[in-house]
């Protein structure tokens, strides 16, 4: 099963000497939407291939990955020499027929008829292609746990920095909801300054100046926003702990974060919160960025 938040980049490398082959597998990996592995193997063990595809798949979630499998068998090549029948026929053929043609005393020896080129195949026998397949996948996974250990060591480091960015996100929303009343309280009393400038020492309606303070303040509220943020942020640290994939949720939820975080801006007025918003996306951004390479 998946471990903790894990990096969709990693590196990992084993190497064997099984039944007298020499087995190195190499597994990359870089950021990738889904999972798309492709498989370097020498044409000859070419049968192994989707067995490797297969144990891969089953420890990788997502990202490019690539495995590259070199086999130096020298050691474990074994010869088969066979007798070339039809060849070694034409051979004696030729040869009785020139011995009676030209009445030549001498028999057509073995010594001479194992001369001719052809006479022996020589051909390498092929191992057993399930124990050459097992050999493989056996030193793939020495390779997969190397490579997922470095995924792991990256993910760690991910999931500090993005646990980091998120408690930066919560301190900005927490900023926007103290300053938010302020803006209304401030726009009513803007509101009082004007009027009694225009009407001077005429009796102000305050019942008028309360309807428009409660209309700005309908306006320009972002209660609903930043409840819907703190939801995202809470999400985002229980992610952050799941011993599953959460590369792709993740990457949705920091979308939801950006959208939220431009409603804000769109709806405020006022100078500080707007201030405030500029380093909430700058941090949505980061984020976004970091995200990107979980796995």
């Amino acid at each position: 099963m998946f471990a903790l938040i894990r990096s969709m980049t990693g590196y990992g490398r084993g190497e064997a000497v099984l039944h007298d082959r020499t087995i190195t597998v190499e597994v990359r990996a870089v950021n990738n939407r889904y999972l798309d592995c492709a498989v370097k193997i020498p044409r000859l063990y070419v049968f192994a291939e989707e067995a490797i595809k297969a144990q891969v798949q089953s420890q990788v979630g997502r990202g490019k990955v690539d495995v590259f499998v070199t086999i130096d068998a020298t050691a474990a090549d074994k010869v088969a020499v066979t007798l070339n029948r039809p060849v070694a026929d034409g051979y004696y053929a030729a040869l009785t027929q020139m011995r009676e043609t030209y009445d030549l005393a001498e028999p057509v020896s073995l010594s001479l008829l194992s001369r001719f080129p052809d006479v022996f195949l020589v051909e390498k026998e092929q191992g057993d292609a399930d124990v050459i397949a097992g050999d493989i996948l056996q030193v793939l996974s020495q390779a997969l746990t190397d490579f997922n250990a470095m995924r792991a060591r990256e993910g760690a480091k991910l999931a500090d920095d993005v646990r980091a960015k998120a408690g930066t996100i919560a301190s900005l929303v927490t900023q926007v909801e103290q300053r938010s009343p302020e803006t209304v309280a401030a726009y009513r009393e803007k509101l009082r300054q004007r009027m009694e400038e225009v009407l001077e020492n005429t009796q102000i309606d305050e019942s008028r100046i309360l309807t428009e303070a409660a209309l700005f303040a309908d306006k320009v509220a972002v209660d609903e926003e930043t409840v819907r943020l703190r939801s995202h942020v809470a999400q985002l640290r229980t992610m952050l702990e799941s011993d599953e994939p959460m590369g792709r949720k993740m990457d949705f939820l920091i979308q939801e974060v950006n959208r939220e975080s431009n409603t804000i801006g769109s709806k405020c007025c006022d100078v500080a919160i707007a201030q405030v918003v500029v380093g909430l996306k700058a941090e949505v951004e980061k984020m976004r960025e970091q995200v990107q390479n979980v796995e």
